[in-house]
Parts: C-alpha cells; structure tokens; sequence
C-alpha cells in the first residue's frame, strides 16, 4: 500500500523503500528512471512524490560528527531536529532557529526553506555549510559553502540528488523564557509592527481574522519579563495552544519559564503528535517593509478566511541569498494558514488570498498547499535560470525532477 504524507491529505504514487546503506541508495538510484528523496512528510503538496523510487533515508547511519574547532555538526539527513537539538544541547551548544514542529527531519526541512522566526533569525537553511549528495551517476559530492553553486543546492528542492548527511553552523547553547500575549489590537500590530516583531528573539502572533483582536502573540525571549501592559495585551494566566479549545499539554513550557533553546523556539514538544494531522497548510511569504500592507489585505477577506481556518499564524523571517529561498534578497514576513482538512471549500479561500497578496509577491512556501500560477511563481525567483541550469549540471537526465518542479517551474526551459 503506498504512503502518505503526515496529514494523510497526500497519496504518493509509490511504495516508500527504506535502503539501510549508502551501496544501498546507489543501486536504488541506478536502476530508476525517476527518484525522489521523502524526509518526514510534513509537506502538503506532491513536492516529494514520484512514480519511481520514492526514498525515505530513515534506516541509513544516524551521523552525528561534531567539529568543535570549525564550530560545526554534520548530521544525516534524516534526523529531526528534536534529536539533534538534544544532542547538541548536552554538549553546550546550539542552533539559531528551530520551526515550529521539531519532529522534522533536517534534510527535508532545509530543501523546502523552511523558517521558523525571529528578525534577526535566518531560515533553517541559512545554518547549512555543507552538504553531502548522491547523484544520479553514483557520484557522492560535498558542496560547501563558498563554492560555486552553493547556495543554489541548499534550499534544492530534491532536484540536484539525494542529500545523505548535512552540516550545519553551531554556536554555545542558550536558555529563553517563553510568554503568551492575548488579544493584541490588530490595528496595533499593523501600525507597530517593527516594534512588536523586535521585541524579541521570536515573535509568532496567532490569529483566527475574526475581529479586530490577534487572538495570541508568542514571545520567546532571553530576558526577563515583560511589561504586563505590553502593547495593549495581557498576559496569559495559563498555558495556551495557538487553536484555540486546544489542551496545552502539547506546547513547550510558557509562563515565563527558563529553559533550554531546543525547549522553547518549537512551539511543540517532540514527544507530542503536534495535531491530529486533520487540517492543511498554506503559508506566503511577502516583504517585511509590505507587511501592514499585507496584513491588511487578508484583514479585508477575513468573512472568507475565517470559516474555512483553524489559525493563522504571523512571524518574521531574516533575508538570504540561497537561490530558491522563498526569504530569497529580503527580509520577510511569513502569514501561515491552518486550514480545515476540506479541499473542495478551502481551495478557493486559498486562490482568493492569492489574489489578494499578490501585488506584495508574495512567494508561497514550497512545502505547502498553493496554486499560484507557475509564471507568477518563476518570476518571484530570479535565479531560478541559474537554479535550472545547476540542476542540469548535477542531474543531466532529470532523474531527480517530478511532475511539481516540472509544472511549477522547468517547463518554461
């Protein structure tokens, strides 16, 4: 029986086959057509899918080489960053971003550009220095940061091989407390925005665009307490889950509480199933100097968003000059949807904020449900050629490439 992705809202055309060597990856490789690498299946698109050798590295060498001089950690692509997060923290150092969920595996969440947030925080990607790929021909290949077509690779999409191993920057581990605001006005958010996303080193504000209140506002920091008074909000008497009605019982520690990094930048605990997986995911990507603008062009559909939406959340994302990011030349702002897992009702809510949010191009995020046309797409990207030609380079006979990069992007070369 063919797999699925985590929310079951994605059928993948092949079986999953689980090789246990790198010899094994390589005969898998050479006997196929078309290949595609699955990491922890959090996408909820066909990103990952193909109808040939569907890989999940999950049964390789769990690597975990720290080099403490270079001040890095080179780690399998499969592990979550919940493992590795652990792991670093027990010898005093440290990531500087984590994403929401840390059940994600490294590999999978570096080629799709996934974030987290924070002003000052670059997407997960941005920590690569190096990585380790398999080709088509059998080939395995470093690529490190400062030779040609690096930052092309990193955020590749699956399209250049398969990723084995990932090296990442570290830096000394770090303790943050954790607070949650409740019922900022909306029209503070908008006008103060720089203020309320600076104030500090993760921000994530969590709205249902049900009225003039952004229900919660998520602030991880490495001071002391905030103002009770803070921006108009109060403070939450007890722990809270962004959906509201929720336990909280799987979100990290709040209230204030001291703990370590790899505790407190998730909004989830790893020993947790974050969801029941019964929604979809939507997240765009804009300007950080659009983003009132932005705001308030969802602000202005919400009788439509509302109904078909569980929770929004809004974070903010440092620029990068990795090729295919969607933080790509600019500092952004990600408005990330939850949805209702109902696509017939949800997917015209969806091409309606597309609408909405182009005039700030708005770039969706890879890993997630969007139906922004492919020439709007290929126009958000202007390395995209640049990408094209890498992937040709690296995997001349498109092994690598599936119906998504195809219809989405290469079929304008």
């Amino acid at each position: 029986m063919s797999a699925t992705n985590w929310a079951g809202s994605v059928t993948f055309q092949s079986e999953v086959r689980r090789p246990g060597t790198l010899d094994e990856v390589r005969a898998l490789v050479a006997g196929a057509d078309r290949v595609r690498a699955l990491g922890s299946g959090h996408s909820f698109n066909d990103i990952a899918d193909t109808p040939g050798v569907l890989l999940s590295l999950e049964g390789l060498p769990p690597v975990f080489d720290l080099d403490t001089s270079a001040r890095t950690v080179t780690v399998a692509a499969s592990l979550r960053y919940a493992s590795v997060g652990r792991r670093l923290h027990e010898r005093g150092l440290a990531l500087h971003n984590l994403a929401s969920l840390p059940h994600i595996s490294v590999a999978g969440s570096v080629a799709t550009a996934t974030h987290g947030s924070g002003d000052a925080n670059g997407n997960l990607a941005t920590a690569v220095s190096a990585l380790e790929l398999l080709t088509a021909d059998g080939d395995l290949i470093r690529l490190a940061r400062g030779q040609e077509g690096f930052d092309g690779a990193v955020v590749g999409l699956g399209a250049l091989g398969v990723v084995v191993n990932v090296t990442l920057d570290v830096r000394p581990a770090f303790s943050l407390r954790q607070y949650v605001y409740e019922d900022l006005p909306f029209e503070i958010l908008c006008s103060h925005f720089d203020d309320v996303f600076s104030s500090a080193y993760s921000v994530s504000a969590f709205t249902g665009w049900q009225g003039p209140l952004v229900d919660q506002v998520w602030i991880k920091t490495k001071t002391d307490p905030f103002a009770a008074d803070w921006f108009s909000a109060r403070p939450a008497d007890g722990p809270r889950h962004p959906v509201p009605g929720i336990s909280a019982a799987p979100c990290t520690e709040q209230l204030g509480v001291s703990g370590p990094w790899h505790e407190r930048l998730p909004h989830f605990r790893p020993e947790f199933t974050p969801s029941s997986g019964v929604e979809l995911q939507t997240e765009y990507l804009v300007p950080r100097s659009r983003a009132a603008e932005a705001l308030r062009a969802v602000d202005a559909i919400k009788s439509s968003v509302a109904p078909v939406l569980q929770i929004s959340e809004i974070r903010t994302i440092a620029g990068d000059d990795l090729w295919m990011s969607s933080a790509y030349g600019r500092d952004s702002i990600g408005i990330h949807f939850t949805w209702i897992k109902d696509i017939p009702r949800v997917l015209p809510v969806v091409g309606l904020l597309e609408e909405r949010l182009a005039p700030y191009e708005a770039r969706p995020h890879w890993g997630k449900l969007f139906t922004t046309p492919p020439e709007t797409v290929r126009a958000l990207y202007p390395r995209l050629p640049d990408f094209h030609a890498l992937t040709r380079h690296y995997d001349p006979r498109g092994v690598f490439t599936n119906d998504f990069l195809e219809r989405r992007l290469f079929q304008a070369f």
